[in-house]
Order: C-alpha cells, then structure tokens, then sequence
C-alpha cells in the first residue's frame, strides 16, 4: 500500500495485474516479517516477479510508537529472520537521523521581520525590541 499522497491513485481501483499474497510472520517481541508473494487473477503464484520481503518495527517516541519499515532481500523466511536484527537498526538510525534533519530545518524556518518585533511587541506589549533605562 501506497504512503505518499502523491503516489495514490486518485480512484480506489485495484490493479489485476499486481496483486499481491500478503503472509506476516512475527517474533511476538521486536517486529514482523512481510512476505509478499506476487499472483495472478486466479489467486496462483507468479512466476514471472520475484517474491518481495520486508520488515516491521516500532521505536517509542514522545509522541507515541514511530512505524519503522524496511526492504529485506531474501530467498526464504529463515534468511529474512536473519537479516532483520542488522536491517531494523539500521533503518532505525536513518529516521532518527532524518527526524533530526527535519527538527533542524523546522528550527531554521523561523524568519523575524528585519526591524526585529512587530510595532506593539508580542501579544501588544510596547517595546520594539530594544531595551530601554530609566
């Protein structure tokens, strides 16, 4: 399923042509494999693309649990299972990392006007910014 606005269909049409047998296994623990098998419209496996695995975990936050989601290139539900552990912490560093981008650039966004407070100050305060003795 599709997580970018951008990349759903604009009618909730299915495609026949890429349909997908969706079996979840999990550990009960850390996450959950996916095993994605390709069929055709009888519901039988498709030879003609390659079955597609992938890997679910969760990190708590401040805000709640974050969805981790990550690509596993594998042949059996073995291989997968052994790969997870590596993969997760990996796709765990690269959204810390890009939520630290996103913090820094939200930070950055800030633009105050070029004579500083708006005439009246925050919230109608006088002022203006500067600091005035008696």
């Amino acid at each position: 399923m599709s997580s970018r606005p951008d990349d759903r269909p604009t009618e909730p049409e299915m495609n026949p042509a890429d349909l997908w047998l969706e079996e979840v296994y999990t550990d009960r623990r850390v996450g959950t494999l996916r095993k994605m098998t390709p069929v055709i419209g009888d519901g039988t496996a498709d030879p003609a693309r390659k079955v597609q695995w992938t890997g679910e975990t969760q990190v708590m936050s401040t805000i709640g649990a974050l969805p981790i989601n990550f690509a596993i290139e594998a042949a059996t539900l073995e291989e997968a299972a052994k790969q997870f552990g590596p993969l997760a912490k990996v796709a765990i560093e690269r959204t810390v990392r890009e939520i630290q981008e996103m913090r820094r650039q939200a930070a950055s966004s800030l633009v105050l006007p070029q004579g500083g407070m708006p005439p009246g100050g925050m919230g109608g305060m006088g002022g203006g910014g500067k600091i005035q003795m008696p």
